[in-house]
This record gives structure tokens, C-alpha cells and sequence, in this order.
């Protein structure tokens, strides 16, 4: 049954909820943390824990996408980022973490005009393929018709697409819009799409065939979408109803499984807890990953919102160096914040509630906490 509010005598709205305005249960069963289970896997690729690093320069560079793929995790390379318009993008990487605030949005927009090189793309991905982690990178819709054949001729394994909203009817009276049931259809390789937030939208793009959607925003921390346009993502409810859209496609494909991944606003361990507890399989992360002392941002944190060449709907912000990416993950915590040790939380909220593996913790109880 639908909660709603009246909001004035012509417009009703959804009481919809945060992952703030959520806590687990814990049940009548505990368990070791040693045993439980953080892994999962989409189509072919085996993870040991459920973290994907967002498409974000000041997140992942060819690099630390090595390093979380050799961790356990995927990187995420966003192949319409500085790493395919520069060979050496490091001193501009550095210049972006100096700038002075007023400078910011001027600077990286100038920084960003540099057109994409496709023998770039195909140089990245070739670099993750032979440090033998899995190959995953990231094109917005609008550029996949582009540059989607040299991403897939370099050998991706794991292709997104990813943008503000992602839809499976989006229409344009002045270019071709990309067909996304036909583009995935003829792809030798997995899928993930989005952001969406609603059942219906996400129920649109299992039937393209994705092997995952993306539910969120995407850029969480660095993002002004709310203030800009207007347009936010409670993630809690839109993680909840993009499940359900998932177990109705099950019923609907004869069992086809597609896979469900929060993606922005997971800062903290409790967030990234909560999510799953809500229905997420996996989960895309960006600030968190971003104060890891390897990334590329220096204790900055930026998306590709905030360099759009007319609307920009995010900034660059600091998020500062709190430990390196492993002590993220796997801890020890050197505080209470939930900023270290993230995949150790996890383990513990799973084993305090009674669960030994992700999908029997989905089932967990959850509370609205107003």
C-alpha cells in the first residue's frame, strides 16, 4: 500500500525514506563474523565482497582499480574521465586538489574539454585485463554510441552504463537516442545500467536485458542535483522498490536474476549495512573510497556532475586521507566514524543479526527511525 501524504489540495507525494531514516533489527540468532559470507556473483565474475568503486577520477585510477580488483572488489573506470583524454593525467589530478574554491568549476571545466581518445580507452582497459582483475569501465549514455565499440574491442568485462537517470524510452527530437534492448542484445558481455529510482524504471531496463541496475544518482557526496534541478533519491524506499521490481522480473523472465546495486550516498560502513539490509546485491562506492591515501583525488572527491559543460550539478569537496584503501576494506578501525574497516562492519551487522551470506541478510527487519 502506497504512503502518501497530502502535500496541498492539488499534489499528493510518497512518504519515502533515507538510509538515515533506517536501522537494522537484530534477531533472536548471532553468529561469528569469521563466518559469514561478503561474496557474490554477477554473470561469470566472482567477488569476495560486494563493493564496486564509482566511475570517479578522484575515486579510481588504472592503478587502485588494480588494487580493489586484487582486494576482492571492482574498479570502475570512467572512460569518459581524465585518464582516457590525457596520458599522464597525475599533475592535473594534483592541480584540481589545489585549487582554490572560486577557481574550481572554471578550471575543471577547461581541464575536461580535452576530447577523448579512444586508443586511451583501450590502453586502460587493456592495463586491468593484464594485471589479471576483472576489466569493468563506464560510459554515459550519451557518449556509449561513441565509444562503445573500442571499449568492447579492448576486451571489457563488465560494462556500465551510468548517468544521472537512465532510461529504457528516453526520446530526442535531435539525435538517434541509444536503443538500449538492441545494444545490450548484441553485446557479448554483461551489462549494468542506471541510475533509476522507481519500480517502473527499473522494472524498463531489466526487460533490456542488464545484468544489473544502478539505483541512485550516482554521485552522493559531490553531487547538487537537489539544489539544481530539484530532483533527489531517498535511497532506502528507491532500493526497496527496485528489489521488488527485481523479484516481480524473476517471476515475469522464468527466473532471470538481475543483480541490484546501490549506487551513491554510501559514505559510511552503517549506510553501506543499511542498503543491503534494504535489498541491494551489491554496492557502488565513491567517497568512502575516496579517502583512501592511493586515490587519485589527494583528499578531494569530484563526478562528472561537476565539470557538465552547461548544468553542473555537483563540486568538488574534501573528504581528506584517512587510511589506505586496504584499511578501508578490511580495517582495523582507527575510529567510530564508520569510515575504516567497512567490509569488517558489514560482516559484523550481518553476524550480530543471525545471517551467514548477502542475500539471506536482505531479509533482515528494518525500522524507520522517524
Amino acid at each position: 500500500m502506497q504512503n502518501e501524504i497530502e502535500i496541498g489540495r492539488n499534489k499528493r507525494g510518497r512518504r519515502t525514506y533515507g538510509l538515515d531514516d533506517v536501522a537494522v533489527v537484530p534477531s533472536r540468532r548471532t553468529r561469528d563474523p569469521e563466518d559469514v559470507s561478503t561474496s557474490w556473483q554477477v554473470d561469470a565474475y566472482h567477488f569476495d565482497i560486494p563493493i564496486f568503486a564509482a566511475p570517479m577520477d578522484s575515486v579510481m585510477s588504472p592503478e587502485t582499480a588494480i588494487q580493489l580488483g586484487q582486494f576482492g572488489g571492482l574498479g570502475v573506470l570512467d572512460l569518459e574521465g581524465l585518464w582516457t583524454r590525457y596520458e599522464n593525467p597525475t599533475p592535473l589530478l594534483e592541480e584540481i586538489a589545489r585549487l582554490d574554491p572560486k577557481d574550481v568549476h572554471h578550471r575543471i571545466r577547461e581541464i575536461y574539454s580535452e576530447p577523448i581518445k579512444p586508443g586511451l580507452i583501450r590502453e586502460r582497459i587493456t592495463q586491468l585485463r593484464e594485471a589479471g582483475v576483472v576489466a569493468a569501465g563506464s560510459l554515459s549514455p550519451q557518449r556509449t554510441q561513441e565509444h562503445w565499440k573500442s571499449v568492447v574491442d579492448a576486451g571489457v568485462d563488465i560494462f556500465f552504463i551510468r548517468g544521472t537517470t537512465v532510461s529504457a524510452e528516453h526520446v530526442s527530437g535531435n539525435r538517434e537516442p541509444l536503443n538500449l534492448k538492441r545494444f545490450i542484445y548484441e553485446l557479448d558481455v554483461p551489462v549494468i545500467v542506471g541510475g533509476c529510482a522507481t519500480y517502473t524504471a527499473a522494472l524498463h531496463l531489466m526487460r533490456t536485458g542488464a545484468a544489473g541496475v544502478l539505483v541512485g544518482f550516482g554521485g552522493g557526496a559531490s553531487q547538487t542535483t537537489w539544489e539544481t534541478l530539484g530532483i533527489s533519491v531517498p535511497l532506502a524506499s528507491a532500493v526497496a522498490d527496485v528489489a521488488a521490481a527485481r523479484r516481480d522480473y524473476m517471476d515475469e523472465s522464468g527466473g532471470r536474476y538481475v543483480h541490484v546495486i546501490a549506487d551513491g550516498g554510501l559514505g559510511r560502513s552503517g549506510d553501506i549495512v543499511k542498503a543491503i539490509a534494504c535489498g541491494a546485491d551489491g554496492l557502488m562506492v565513491g567517497a568512502a573510497l575516496a579517502r583512501a591515501t592511493e586515490a587519485p583525488g589527494g583528499g578531494f572527491h569530484w563526478g562528472s556532475e561537476a565539470h557538465h559543460p552547461t548544468m553542473p550539478r555537483g563540486h568538488r569537496v574534501e573528504v581528506g586521507q584517512v587510511a589506505s584503501l586496504e584499511q578501508i576494506l578490511f580495517g582495523p578501525g582507527l575510529s567510530a566514524d564508520g569510515t575504516t574497516n567497512l567490509v569488517g562492519a558489514l560482516r559484523h551487522a550481518m553476524a550480530t543479526t543471525g545471517y551467514t551470506d548477502l542475500k539471506e541478510f536482505q531479509r533482515v527487519e528494518v525500522v524507520t527511525t522517524r
